[in-house]
């Protein structure tokens, strides 16, 4: 694989402009400005006054393992059993050693965009051919699928990588879409990578959105992943987990084990202690909602601007009428404006046109920052 051939982060672009001004709101990273649960600092602590700070089990703290089956098996409708638990060092590594695990050079891997760019330049890392299917924009500034597309696109494919509730879109598959979405991997033997990571940031006042977990047996050729990075807050604890098919996962073990070699055992003890607080979800989660409202509210009334309430996930995306170069406006706005926020460009050719902005921060932050936001685009 040529390293050249890496698309550059366009995130990171703006993300550098902005640590150059100590004043910008900096909204540009699917990160929030809440604490993480306290009773995961607590727990890391104890583990490392204990001394837990050895190799670990490559597959994960048994602890852990079972405490995450448990909570998967009470969210969803099927059953996860803690023999398909892998541990991971992020939700990144997740997809990572997925695609590792189930791509070689010269296959083909199926994506949709608008969609964060990481899974892609892994795939790509694999020597794998990538063929990108656009969500179809709709007129209220939502998106949708294209299932028959996406049937034509499958067929003779290695992998599919789903992304629902979507980063940056919002978009989330409702549970008929992921049952259709398996049946065709299955009909064409195509392996199903669903990245759910924001799995319990939903705004239809469910515990969670639909997941492949809802509908896929222990035998399917699915690999779901999901990280503590963005329900818990734990941008920067970097732990995430994956649910294999049932039999696969010592051979999925060895693939973590050269990329990773495990994960460390104090912050695993933080991560079941953060699946303890059975209430922190929650609680973001309506944290999440205000900002959600900030954001729609902020931009309501804006000629030329398209902005509609996401099913999911915490982003904004903001379509605005006649924009070609999101990157060059990003940077405006950080330089003339003070408020960072992610270009389009950056997440593929759907993306076009296009800015996200993370929307779960704090009332006095979003309303400052929806007002830097608002007046950059007028002034355009």
């Amino acid at each position: 694989m040529d390293l050249a051939a890496l698309h550059p982060s366009r995130i990171i672009a703006v993300a550098r402009a902005a640590a150059a001004r100590p004043d910008v709101d900096f909204l540009c990273f699917g990160e929030s400005d809440q604490p993480f649960p306290q009773a995961a600092a607590a727990a890391v602590h104890a583990a490392l006054d204990r001394g837990d700070a050895l190799y670990p089990d490559v597959r994960g703290v048994p602890a852990l393992r079972q405490a995450l089956a448990d909570y998967l098996t009470a969210l969803h409708a099927e059953p996860v059993d803690e023999s398909r638990i892998q541990v991971t060092g992020s939700g990144m590594t997740a997809v990572n050693v997925a695609l590792s695990a189930t791509v070689r050079a010269g296959d083909r891997v199926v994506l949709h965009t608008p969609a964060w760019p990481n899974p892609a330049n892994a795939a790509r890392l694999r020597g794998a051919d990538l063929d990108v299917l656009p969500l179809d924009p709709l007129p209220d500034g939502g998106f949708r699928l294209d299932m028959d597309r996406l049937a034509a696109k499958l067929a003779g494919a290695r992998a599919f990588v789903l992304n629902s509730p979507n980063n940056p879109t919002g978009w989330t598959a409702t549970l008929d879409e992921l049952t259709t979405i398996l049946a065709l991997c299955r009909q064409l033997g195509v392996w199903l990578i669903s990245d759910e990571v924001y799995s319990r940031l939903v705004y239809d006042n469910s515990d969670a959105a639909p997941s492949v977990l809802d509908v896929a047996g222990p035998e399917d050729r699915v690999i779901v992943c999901n990280s503590f990075s963005k329900a818990w807050a734990m941008t920067g604890w970097r732990l995430g987990w994956m649910v294999v098919p049932e039999g696969a996962r010592d051979a999925i073990a060895e693939v973590v084990e050269v990329t990773q070699s495990g994960s460390p055992p104090f912050s695993q003890a933080g991560a079941l202690a953060a699946l303890a607080d059975t209430g922190f979800v929650g609680r973001f989660r309506e944290h999440c909602r205000e900002g959600r409202q900030l954001a729609v509210d902020g931009l309501a009334g804006l000629n030329g601007v398209r902005i509609a309430p996401p099913d999911g996930a915490f982003y904004a995306f903001i379509g605005v009428d006649g924009l070609t170069d999101s990157l060059d406006l990003s940077l405006r706005l950080v330089h003339d404006h003070g408020v960072a926020v992610a270009p389009g460009s950056a997440f593929g050719e759907g993306g076009v046109g296009y800015l996200r902005l993370c929307f779960a921060q704090a009332r006095p932050r979003m309303e400052r920052a929806m007002q830097r936001v608002r007046a950059g685009l007028q002034a355009r």
